[in-house]
């Protein structure tokens, strides 16, 4: 048998005092460098969400509030003959709703009718109707002239691309497809270029909600524009702190991008392989969401927020107010921006898609009614 070997001295505890003392001290540094990095964070949060803003009102005098819209009508897209198709019925965690409890939906209106009205379109059997949960819509006709309406989907807060074949006579839409990708996980707004072709923004990198929340306050710029092909999908664009509105120039050559915390439209060439390339930023001093062509004209009409902390920290007695930008010759070294039309909440909240048609203008909002007038 080996002698029992002898244990070391055990060391006393705690070290010498000036270990100590030091050690407590990069502790409270650590500290302090943490509680300064979320304060800079904070500030950094608050001017991005322009939490201290204001709007003078800019009224037009032919409007009303269109009658059946009173849950949020988050997009809008009209054909060149005049219908025109509304996103109704937006939820996500944490925001403000009037109609917790109803599914979305797509309605539409003619106009060229004298008085127009929004009527809901019927969606075919078999599509999941209850857990319907519209975002951004795009429009395509193809050459034989079918009409296929691309639709951002939150079914139970996730992310799905839903195409649909437009059918006229019945006033109906066609459910001809579901797409789900992994490089689509938080898909805010859609531009179509083909039957089953888009571009698409991801307002973060993140699909789950605590992680956008940490992503939008630490400001990451993660968020990106992607393409989807029956045959290809990839990123074509990087670098947005929250990619939010997409849209197409008349002529096909450009896509501009609103990055609604960087008060911010890019404008980017696209490319025969469908890749982009950043030609300009227009910069604005409001939080642009929405983006819409006027196609006689190429103008870009912009739902804005001049205060976002006010669209997410609902207060009925404070309401998010509206703000409705035109943006003329953006292609330009100096193009011109005209505020059309601004409210501070009275009337309109939390305006987020402006869209023309032959002199009339449609405003919708994230979650609250929207507007009809004649220019």
């Amino acid at each position: 048998m080996a002698p029992p070997t002898e244990l070391p001295a055990r060391p006393e505890r705690g070290g010498a005092p000036g270990s100590r003392a030091m050690g407590r001290l990069v502790a409270v540094g650590l500290l302090g460098i943490a509680l300064a990095l979320l304060g800079e964070r904070l500030v950094a949060l608050r001017y991005r969400l322009k939490a201290s803003g204001e709007v003078e009102s800019v009224d037009l005098p032919n409007c009303h509030l269109i009658k059946g819209i009173e849950a949020g009508s988050e997009d809008i897209d009209i054909l060149p003959n005049g219908l025109a198709f509304f996103s109704v019925g937006l939820k996500f965690p944490g925001l403000h709703s009037f109609a917790p409890d109803k599914p979305g939906g797509i309605l539409m209106m003619d106009l060229k009718e004298e008085k127009p009205r929004a009527r809901e379109l019927r969606i075919s059997r078999g599509f999941d109707l209850a857990s319907f949960n519209p975002h951004g819509i795009s429009t395509f006709i193809d050459n034989d002239d079918t009409v296929y309406l691309f639709v951002v989907n939150h079914p139970e807060f996730k992310n799905t691309v839903e195409i649909f074949k437009f059918e006229e006579a019945e006033n109906s839409l066609l459910h001809l497809k579901t797409i789900k990708h992994e490089l689509l996980p938080s898909v805010n707004d859609i531009t179509a270029v083909g039957p089953a072709h888009f571009y698409a923004t991801n307002d973060h990198y993140f699909s789950d909600p605590f992680l956008k929340y940490l992503e939008t306050y630490l400001n990451l710029h993660w968020a990106n524009v992607v393409y989807y092909g029956p045959n290809e999908v990839k990123a074509v664009a990087e670098g947005f702190d929250s990619a939010n509105g997409i849209n197409i120039s008349p002529d096909n050559k450009y896509i501009y991008v609103a990055d609604i915390l960087a008060h911010e439209i890019h404008v980017l060439e696209k490319h025969p392989n469908m890749n982009l390339t950043q030609l300009k930023v227009l910069e604005l001093d409001t939080l642009v969401d929405n983006l819409s062509i006027d196609p006689s004209s190429g103008d870009i009409w912009v739902g804005c927020h001049p205060n976002g902390q006010k669209l997410f920290v609902y207060d009925p007695n404070n309401p998010p107010s509206s703000e409705v930008l035109r943006i003329q010759n953006i292609l330009s070294e100096k193009p011109t921006v005209t505020t059309v039309y601004a409210n501070n909440g009275s009337v309109l909240q939390g305006s987020s898609v402006a869209s023309v048609y032959d002199g009339k203008l449609l405003i919708g909002t994230l979650y609250h009614r929207a507007l009809y007038c004649e220019l």
